[in-house]
């Protein structure tokens, strides 16, 4: 167990974790931390026990649940977090003996997405996902719920409000989905115009709070609201980027992702997600100080593969590099770029693997425009890049990188030799 100095007047959290095996549960319940402190929690203490499968009662051992007790007594906790998600009636169980008020990794999770969502579409994500959650969870929810009368067939006040309220919840989940829909229509209209337009779109993905609106903001001047907290943005943000050889490219900031993310929630927020399975190259950006930069690398890719993005191109943006020490001796994944967005170090060579990466669809030429085409020459300057220009006695030279579509169209004008 850990124990932490009470620093503020803050909710007072006791983390849980059961250690079955499954997964490294040091670094998942420092993650936990983490999110606690961004939900606004104090972390007071942190419990792990070793078990070879969770309590189906209580979640953790009776042995361990009475030193939680004790703990909980003599620290004033006022909540318990638990590293995994617990059954409606492990969590009755737990706050009936503990007299704490208990939640788990996904609620808290949900907490965060509720303060965090700005978009209209991400706040009925978020409600849609808690409705989900806590469907289940109504029953025995307090005395006002429980059934009052006794027999076959007796149905008191307090079970009539509970079966009310479901019918309630699930209305509202039919009407959240429905309106989810028509946004989904919506969108797909609009990736399908943009197609159709020629447009073509970058997503940055990674692990939460590893740089993906910083370098946003650093590509496009976009605004994005960047902290070092999990979860700063949840919505997605778009804007155009013009690179370095002309062509113009939809930039699209996706929500960040963490080790073990519930899949309903991978699920509620997989529209948000889209954008990586639509889009033309994925930058994959991940926090080069965390020690453990590659697990988070792997647990990004894990999820583009099941959104289906396993054929899409992938660029693993190594971020912060300027503070790791010896940056070049650690291990590269396919194609890498160091860079750090926040001192503007390594952009200029993560753009050139950008432009690498994408499909061609300029090329540079050498053209020769005679001067009573002179609407020609005007065209390339507002529709090219000219790269060079050159008022020679036969017309105007230009080097220009030019879409491959207006090949055919200048090709009397070209330069071959």
């Amino acid at each position: 167990m850990e124990l932490h100095e009470n620093k503020t007047q803050a909710e007072q959290a006791l983390l849980v974790s059961v250690d079955t095996g499954e997964f490294d549960a040091e670094l998942s319940i420092d993650e936990l931390e983490e999110l606690a402190h961004t939900a606004g929690a104090e972390v007071v203490g942190k419990i792990i026990q070793k078990r070879p499968h969770a309590e189906a009662a209580t979640f953790v051992g009776y042995g361990k649940l009475a030193e939680i007790i004790m703990f909980c007594e003599n620290m004033h906790v006022d909540l318990l977090i638990f590293d995994s998600e617990l059954t409606p009636s492990q969590q009755r169980n737990l706050e009936k003996l503990t007299k704490v008020r208990v939640i788990d990794r996904t609620m808290l999770i949900l907490d965060i997405f509720a303060a965090r969502a700005r978009s209209s579409e991400g706040k009925l994500q978020v409600e849609l996902a808690q409705l989900k959650y806590s469907l289940p969870r109504l029953a025995g929810q307090g005395q006002a719920l429980s059934r009052l009368g006794g027999g076959i067939g007796t149905r008191g006040p307090g079970e009539t409000k509970l079966e009310s309220d479901k019918r309630h919840i699930r209305r509202r989940i039919q009407k959240l989905e429905e309106e989810l829909r028509q946004m989904e229509k919506r969108r797909s209209l609009q990736r399908k115009r943009r197609k159709k337009d020629g447009v073509t779109s970058i997503a940055i993905v990674g692990y939460t709070n590893a740089g993906k609106s910083t370098l946003m903001n650093t590509l496009t001047d976009a605004g994005v609201l960047a902290e070092n907290k999990l979860f700063a943005t949840l919505d997605p943000t778009a804007r155009a980027l013009k690179l370095p050889d002309g062509r113009d490219v939809m930039l699209i900031d996706t929500v960040g992702l963490i080790r073990r993310l519930p899949h309903k929630l991978v699920e509620a927020f997989k529209s948000t997600l889209e954008a990586a399975a639509e889009a033309t190259l994925i930058l994959n950006v991940c926090d080069a100080s965390d020690e453990n930069c590659s697990e988070h690398l792997e647990v990004t890719k894990a999820l583009l593969d099941e959104l289906g993005c396993a054929n899409t191109p992938i660029i693993s943006v190594m971020n912060k590099c300027d503070l790791v020490g010896n940056i070049y001796s650690m291990p590269t994944f396919g194609n890498t770029c160091l860079i750090s967005a926040l001192q503007n170090k390594g952009i200029d060579q993560l753009l050139e693997t950008i432009m690498k990466m994408l499909p061609q669809t300029r090329r540079e030429v050498r053209l020769l425009i005679p001067y009573q085409s002179g609407g020609e020459a005007a065209f390339l300057r507002e529709e090219c890049t000219v790269l060079e220009e050159d008022y020679r006695e036969d017309g105007v030279y230009l080097r220009a990188m030019i879409d491959i579509s207006l090949l055919d169209r200048f090709k009397d004008r070209l330069i071959t030799e």
